[in-house]
């Protein structure tokens, strides 16, 4: 999101100007410049005084003053990719929530290590420059950020003609936070008969899309359904939820031991990456209400119960592993929609079991 350096302009005889032989090659300047000048104020607005250096220098400068109040910090970093759910976003023309999308998964990404967001910064990448569109999910982006305190700090818009195809689009990010070394969530401390709290998800989040989109082909995103009570646009393009709020309110309370954020590989590929060997996590799936479009994903596309745990979260964003003497306050402190999905139980054969 750089603004555009000094350039020099060659006006030679029979030779186009710079910038107009550029653009005929596939590359508008200008374009990039607008794009820079209608995200600058939303990005602006997530700056706090650490911000030394955003929008229209080489490099963002990020004041590590939060880390000097720190006993002994540890920075934590994400970087992921919003993927194939931008074709749905293209398709039905709505791009602010695929600025949130990327945000909030690499804030969940960093926090379930404990970590809080300090500064992100992002790559947009397309084969023709659209400054509104860029804007408009930057714009997302800034107002993610600002929810969750950090900064959005810079980035790239790139226009890659030949790279990519008409109507194609990335959309990546990077996130550092930090925690202190002593408040680190790794998992270590987990032990048989704590118990699984699952925070509700409000949709597929960013996974899974390359499915979705196999499913719902041919299907119009403008359609409303009874059965999801909104549009399919609604409900496959909701923006990823972001559970920073919701884990501040439960470290006020109890001893998080661990957090899972169901991400790719759904259930049975993410919990395992917190547990301690020789223990699973037993599931129970009728604990929550799997909500109504993964029922639907799984009916039109004849996709197996087990095939939809390990590509989609099924309503559960996040797990929070919390001992079982606590389990009726972390249920009140996590919010609608959280619920009690399982146990910590010896391992067997699988890490995660589902009853």
């Amino acid at each position: 999101m750089q603004a555009a350096g000094f350039r020099e302009t060659l006006h030679l005889s029979n030779h186009l100007p710079e910038a107009e032989a550029y653009k005929k090659a596939g590359v508008d300047i200008d374009a990039g410049n607008l794009a820079v000048a209608l995200m600058a104020e939303a990005v602006r607005s997530t700056y706090g005084p650490e911000v030394l250096a955003g929008i229209g220098a080489f490099g963002g400068m990020y004041a590590a003053t939060r880390l000097c109040a720190m006993r002994d910090p540890v920075l934590v970093a994400s970087v992921d990719s919003v993927g194939t759910k931008v074709m749905l976003a293209a398709q039905a023309g709505r791009w602010a929530g695929i600025g949130q999308d990327i945000v909030n998964h690499c804030i969940n990404d960093v926090l379930v290590q404990g970590a809080y967001p300090l500064f992100f910064l992002d790559y947009i990448a397309m084969p023709k420059l659209d400054p509104r569109v860029v804007a408009t999910i930057v714009s997302g982006m800034a107002e993610a950020c600002r929810a969750a305190g950090c900064a959005l700090l810079g980035g790239e818009t790139a226009e890659l003609p030949g790279l990519y195809q008409p109507g194609q689009l990335d959309v990546v990010g990077t996130m550092v936070g930090a925690v202190e070394r002593h408040a680190i969530i790794d998992g270590k401390r987990i032990a048989k008969g704590d118990v699984l709290l699952g925070l509700p998800s409000n949709g597929p989040h960013t996974n899974g899309y390359t499915l979705i989109r196999s499913v719902f082909q041919g299907h119009a995103l403008d359609r409303y359904l009874p059965e999801l009570g909104c549009t399919l646009a609604d409900a496959l393009l909701a923006p990823h939820t972001s559970y920073l709020p919701h884990v501040q309110r439960l470290q006020s309370g109890v001893d998080v031991k661990g957090l899972a954020h169901i991400t790719g590989g759904g259930f049975i590929d993410n919990i395992p990456r917190i547990l301690p060997e020789g223990l699973a996590a037993l599931v129970r799936r009728g604990s929550w209400q799997v909500p109504p479009l993964f029922q639907l994903i799984q009916r039109l596309g004849a996709v197996s119960e087990a095939e939809m745990f390990r590509v989609f979260n099924m309503g559960i964003g996040m797990v929070a592993v919390v001992p079982a003497e606590e389990a009726t306050t972390a249920l009140a402190l996590a919010g609608p929609g959280a619920a009690l999905i399982g146990e910590i139980v010896p391992r067997t054969q699988d890490a995660v079991v589902f009853a």
